[in-house]
């Protein structure tokens, strides 16, 4: 009898190639081994077998000398080379496995390539002759050949390293995307970029060390993009990069340019920004746009975001419009908008999440390639081409919209074309003049190249249809700060405060936290850097640890008002407000009329039951106030734990009076129940529920809370339920 071994499938060998890796990230070697046996066996490579076995053997005498207490000089540096080795053949009999038979895009390509084999070399030399002839259609071709030949390449040899590194040697003098001689830039960038996209899947040092040496490139956009890759790449894998020396030595010889730390710096703040991308998309798609549709005669009401055209915007830069709208909800979301937009954060997402339908956008490649203008993409239509140069300049777009937007205008009507586009043309220049005027210090070309290539990168990962068969690494953190490999150059104290400024200003406090917390080991006495420590630890939850920042602060600075109202909210909030009073008095005789201090000193007696006290300070505010409701809410809660049922009633009247909250009906019932008036009070609690959206749940889990104190104030415990339950028929 035979029996059929059943093969893996891609489904089971994922799950053993992620533990094999995650034991190897955890230097637990044997572990690693045992799991790698089972895809050492399934792939029925003899050659990967005998591999296994040797570092084995290998580790085995390693552990065997360390045991015996042998000194050995070498034991690290053999120790490391077969992590780096174990880590490599994983990756090797993995994507053997795997392209067998997964209908993945990526294996789907190796499965090509090994009936039709492509040669790095011979693309790129093919390349370059037929950009100098303006065979567009065969250049565009090749280039996307050699794309997909330097994704799916796990292990680049020594003569693609050379082809490689030589063609990322060389670049037009003054690269220029949209000049039709910057053919090297477009090449270049797409070696780049496909180096990336496959580093993210399978490690290989050559594509790394080819990044870092891309980095040192002098044309701009090419530079740009492997620095992003490099950074990309290191976060990916912080736990390989400890065994590869040489990269180390890369990258201390490339720091030592002088834009090194800036270009990083830059980064960090522009994928800081990224992750606010879906918010604002989603703030667009609910409510700016909604109103917008309904002020705009030119957009119809029942369109939809697909509908979006060139027209949108059009409407969306007219500087009459925005003065009709300067001082309405709408303006002032647009002027945030407007604000968001100039920091640098990916505003326009939205407006072309719809428009990556186009065919162009059925070639991976194309998703990074830069815009230019003399492929025959776009070579065909003059009319635009006074457009697209000022839509380059203003650099309002990444590369992937321009294209976007180009085929968009393509589709437009030929008849309303030439008034469309001088409308346009003019809204652009103005819109370019406006920035030309705003004086600037910052380096506008390599924040745009860093800004414009992220969203490439964002919208591949986001919108690409196969996206679900890559690893989406903006769910990442990308704080590339924290990294060991680049915090030993990432040192200067200016940088780190303004990084951590930025992730407090977007409130990314646990991000902003870690800064901070290297910078006190650094910075002793600082005021503010406790000040700004302990608010992220207040607002991540951390409230004991929020007061041990502010009350160091608070010895450097006694009289701070603000540190003063930190630690009492601090105290508050972790149920101490007999500490809590300590700080609100001494706000107290700083400011003797300051309704929010009187009302927490009086929040805080009420907390202690110290009620008295707190119906002092209440009727205080109440005149202060003039009687305007600031203190109405305490006032007629804290009357009724008193039991001064009449006097709450009076201002729950008030209260009902002028914009109530179910809370306040829940509360008025109460008083009403307490004097022994039962139809008001199961009407107000029926009201309650209506206001709550009729949700029985929401009013029962606040009426629970109250149950206590209902029976401190005479209510029959026996009795709740029959209200309740009358409630419950009622609210059917």
């Amino acid at each position: 009898m035979t029996f059929k071994i059943e093969k893996m499938t891609s489904k089971e060998i994922q799950p053993i190639y992620e533990r094999i890796i995650t034991a190897l990230d955890q230097r637990e070697l044997k572990t690693a081994f045992d799991s790698l046996h089972r895809l050492a066996a399934e792939s029925h490579t003899y050659l990967f077998q005998d591999e296994l076995f040797e570092m084995q053997e290998t580790y085995k005498q390693l552990l065997y000398y360390y045991i015996s207490g042998t000194t050995d000089p070498m034991r690290q540096k053999i120790f490391s080379e077969l992590m780096a080795s174990t880590y490599e053949l994983t990756d090797k009999i993995t994507q053997k496995l795997l392209t067998v038979d997964s209908p993945e895009m990526y294996y789907s390509i190796r499965r090509t390539m090994t009936v039709q084999p492509e040669n790095i070399a011979n693309l790129i030399d093919t390349i370059r002759p037929a950009f100098d002839i303006q065979n567009m259609s065969h250049a565009e071709s090749l280039l996307a050949r050699l794309f997909k030949t330097l994704w799916t390449t796990t292990y680049l040899s020594d003569d693609d390293m050379n082809s490689l590194q030589q063609s990322l040697h060389t670049c037009e003098t003054n690269p220029d995307v949209a000049d039709n001689t910057g053919y090297m830039t477009l090449v270049n960038c797409q070696i780049v970029s496909a180096l990336i996209i496959g580093l993210q899947t399978f490690f290989d040092k050559k594509k790394l060390l080819l990044l870092i040496h891309a980095a040192g490139s002098n044309d701009e956009e090419v530079k740009i993009r492997a620095y992003i890759g490099m950074l990309i790449t290191l976060y990916r894998y912080p736990h390989r990069i400890d065994y590869y020396p040489d990269i180390q030595y890369r990258i201390d010889t490339l720091s030592e340019n002088a834009e090194f730390n800036k270009t990083i710096y830059l980064i960090i703040l522009r994928f800081i920004l990224s992750r606010d991308t879906e918010k604002i998309t989603t703030k667009m798609r609910e409510e700016i746009v909604p109103e917008m549709m309904k002020l705009n005669p030119k957009i119809n009401p029942q369109s939809s975001s697909k509908d979006i055209s060139p027209e949108f915007f059009e409407f969306e830069m007219n500087p009459e419009w925005m003065e009709k709208l300067e001082n309405s909800s709408l303006g002032k979301k647009l002027e945030e908008f407007s604000q968001l937009q100039e920091e640098g954060a990916d505003v326009m997402l939205f407006s072309f999440v719809n428009l990556k339908h186009f065919p162009f956008f059925n070639e991976i490649s194309n998703w990074f390639l830069p815009f230019h203008r003399g492929l025959s993409f776009v070579s065909e239509s003059t009319l635009f081409n006074n457009t697209l140069e000022i839509m380059m300049n203003v650099g309002l777009m990444c590369n992937s919209d321009l294209y976007s937007f180009y085929f968009s205008m393509k589709m437009m009507h030929k008849e309303g074309r030439p008034s469309m586009i001088e409308k346009l043309e003019g809204q652009l220049i103005e819109w370019q003049q406006q920035k030309k005027a705003d004086l600037q210090t910052r380096d506008d070309k390599t924040e745009r190249i860093i800004g414009h290539y992220i969203q490439d990168l964002y919208r591949f990962y986001k919108l690409y249809p196969r996206r679900k068969e890559f690893q989406d690494i903006f769910t990442l953190t990308f704080d590339f700060h924290n990294l060991p490999i680049i915090q030993r150059y990432f040192y200067d104290t200016n940088d780190l405060l303004n990084i951590a400024e930025f992730y407090l200003r977007k409130n990314y406090f646990g991000d902003a936290l870690v800064i901070y917390h290297r910078l006190t080991d650094k910075i002793e006495a600082d005021e503010m850097l406790y000040q700004k420590k302990g608010y992220c630890r207040q607002m991540t939850g951390d409230y004991e640890g929020a007061l041990d920042d502010y009350t160091r602060a608070e010895l450097i600075n006694p009289d701070s008002k603000w540190l003063l109202r930190r630690i009492a909210q601090c105290y508050r909030t972790a149920k101490n407000p007999e500490k809590a009073l300590g700080y609100y008095f001494r706000l107290e005789k700083k400011e003797p009329d300051n309704l929010t201090v009187l009302l927490n000193i009086g929040s805080c007696f009420l907390e202690m039951k110290n009620f008295a006290e707190a119906l002092k300070y209440y009727y205080k505010i109440d005149y202060l106030d003039h009687d305007k409701g600031k203190a109405w809410r305490p006032l007629a809660w804290c009357s009724f734990l008193m039991g001064k049922f009449e006097q709450a009633r009076n201002y729950y009247q008030k209260i009902l009076s002028s914009n109530p909250g179910y809370q306040d009906y829940i509360n008025a019932g109460h008083t009403e129940w307490a004097l022994h008036q039962l139809q008001p009070s199961f009407d107000y609690y029926l009201q309650s529920i209506q206001t709550a959206n009729n949700n029985f749940d929401t009013f029962c889990k606040e009426f629970s809370k109250d149950i206590p104190d209902l029976i401190a104030s005479g209510i029959n415990n026996d009795e709740i339920p029959f209200m309740l339950d009358k409630l419950r028929y009622a609210a059917q």
